[in-house]
């Protein structure tokens, strides 16, 4: 987020934060289940792609956000993420009253599972993003398209995200600079609805499952990357499970639209084995990125050569149920959706949120978690034959409302006023985007709760005096 909005948000980041805390408690009392947690496999609900932490806002100008409460003056300009495994992307947010935490690892993830899923602009966002800058370079031309006089990278990427955040958020807000405020202007004028991007790299189906000495798929690549790497099992000396094509031909690389089959030999006991895909190529502008600890969502704005993964996952017994499971947010519906199949011979029965589910032999089910926004999530289903699986995640799907609490500056806060553009000072990116705001939000709460015991305490003894 903004450096300069940290004050702005701090009303709704207890509130959010209060919220979390009490969901997570919830969520560890009626969604775990079966085995503890160091016998499920975790499966963070990422679907492929590229990885990424995020660096802070690196070239960026100022914005006036209008509110119930008065005006407020913040930063506004594009991000860098550092990519997993090499690369680089740019963002700008689409969450603009949510805070950036300090190295927030973020994952590429389809807009059904953020906030863009529900907007009916989100095909205008990714029209800005191929529009403006970085994707436009030639600032003269643009500033020429915008009748924006000259344009600096500084009031390029400030209108830029000015534009994007009155279709993400549905915010009043100005650019400061007068140009600046003309390419925000031109940008939300112009935008058209284009269709959401495809991934850099999936897997489909990301489970599968079935009988020893089978072949077990198709899972098949889906990429915009020329070429990708496939990884067989870790222990596929061993264990003798074989990646390969519908030919029986081992794999070793695949490209999009390949079918991947897992190939297990028919004396293999129970078990589960995954594959892995890799490769290199840039992440489509428009692509979104959520992260795992409540840090804003992001949407890219360009992308250099950079890692993408995706990975597969098989499970096979010679009888009995043979559950197949995977998971995914699902904003539309405000939770989870489990994905559940049976490829075995006996039904599959699990509990879920404290609720008993029965996936016949041979069929499949989707069981939506309901969840609150910014709610933790950690639930384990476990099967026969030791099947154990785990998701952990946060729904975080919906922008924040209106807000009308004013700055309050802490001691290690910049003034909003002293921000003039350009590259972000060293230290202070990050350090008032929500990742240090949390110690003094802990003190505050703490000192309220000693007040009110010390109020409690006063009532108390004057109730215990003679004649009262």
């Amino acid at each position: 987020m903004l450096a300069a909005f940290s004050g702005f948000r701090r009303s709704t980041g207890a509130a959010r934060l209060a919220a979390a805390a009490t969901a997570s408690g919830l969520m560890a009392a009626g969604v775990l289940s079966g085995a503890g947690r160091a016998e499920a496999d975790e499966t963070p609900q990422s679907q492929g792609g590229a990885t990424a932490t995020i660096n802070g806002l690196k070239t960026f100008g100022e914005a006036v956000i209008h509110e119930d409460g008065g005006d407020q003056r913040v930063e506004a300009g594009l991000f860098e993420m550092s990519v997993d495994g090499g690369g680089t992307l740019q963002t700008y947010c689409v969450d603009l009253h949510n805070p950036t935490q300090r190295d927030a690892h973020y994952q590429e993830t389809p807009w059904s599972g953020t906030s863009l899923g529900a907007n009916k602009d989100a095909g205008k966002i990714r029209w800005i993003l191929q529009h403006s800058y970085p994707q436009v370079n030639d600032l003269a031309a643009l500033a020429r398209q915008a009748g924006a006089g000259a344009l600096t990278e500084q009031d390029a990427a400030a209108g830029t995200q000015v534009a994007i955040w009155r279709y993400s958020d549905g915010a009043k807000v100005d650019a400061v600079d007068p140009q600046a405020e003309k390419l925000a202007d031109y940008l939300h004028k112009r935008a058209r609805g284009l269709g959401e991007p495809q991934a850099s790299l999936t897997l489909d189906p990301p489970a599968v499952s079935g009988r020893p000495g089978d072949l077990l798929g198709p899972v098949t690549v889906h990429t915009n990357a020329g070429t990708v790497a496939v990884s067989p099992p870790a222990d596929a000396a061993t264990s003798g499970v074989r990646i390969i094509d519908k030919t029986g031909k081992a794999i070793t690389s695949a490209q999009d639209g390949s079918r991947l089959y897992f190939r297990i030999p028919a004396d293999a006991s129970a078990g589960t084995a995954q594959l892995t895909v890799q490769g290199s190529t840039t992440v489509p502008v428009g692509r979104a990125f959520a992260s795992d600890s409540r840090s804003q969502t992001q949407v890219l704005a360009g992308s250099s050569e950079s890692t993408v993964s995706a990975t597969a996952t098989a499970t096979w017994a010679a009888e009995g149920a043979i559950p197949e499971l995977s998971a995914r947010k699902d904003c539309a519906r405000s939770g989870v959706d489990v994905i559940a199949a049976n490829k075995g011979d006996k039904p599959f029965t699990f509990q879920l949120m404290g609720a008993e589910h029965t996936v016949p032999a041979g069929a499949s089910r989707t069981v939506t978690v309901p969840l609150q926004e910014d709610q933790a999530y950690d639930f384990t289903i476990t099967g026969p034959h030791g099947y154990s699986h785990r998701f952990t995640g946060v729904l975080d799907c919906r922008t924040q409302g209106t807000i009308t609490t004013r700055t309050t500056r802490t001691r290690n806060e910049p003034s909003p006023a002293t921000v003039s553009g350009g590259t972000t000072a060293p230290g202070t990116d990050l350090a008032t985007t929500g990742g240090s705001a949390i110690t003094p939000l802990i003190a505050g709460v703490a000192i309220g709760f000693v007040v009110i015991g010390g109020a409690v305490l006063v009532v108390l003894r004057k109730r215990e005096q003679p004649g009262d």
